[in-house]
């Protein structure tokens, strides 16, 4: 797993892609404690394993595999 930090919220995930689709998400604490997008969900009641993510999460992870921080297997 490798780390990759969210572009808006600065916050650091552990990440690997095991297809172009396919991308796993370890949070640390840290991270989910701080992140805008889980506090706000937490806020609303709406917390659950679905709302680990967020958009900029998600493009920040895409910049990642683009720029090569974040491999995708060749065999995917």
């Amino acid at each position: 797993m490798r780390p990759v930090a969210c572009g808006v919220c600065g916050n650091q995930v552990l990440c690997e892609k095991f297809s172009p689709a396919h991308t796993q998400v370890q949070w640390t604490a840290e991270a989910a404690a701080a992140c805008p997008r889980i506090a706000e969900a937490v806020t609303r009641g709406e917390l659950s394993a679905r709302v680990r993510s967020c958009a900029a999460l998600r493009d920040s992870i895409e910049a990642a595999v683009r720029e090569g921080r974040l491999e995708v297997p060749a065999d995917a």
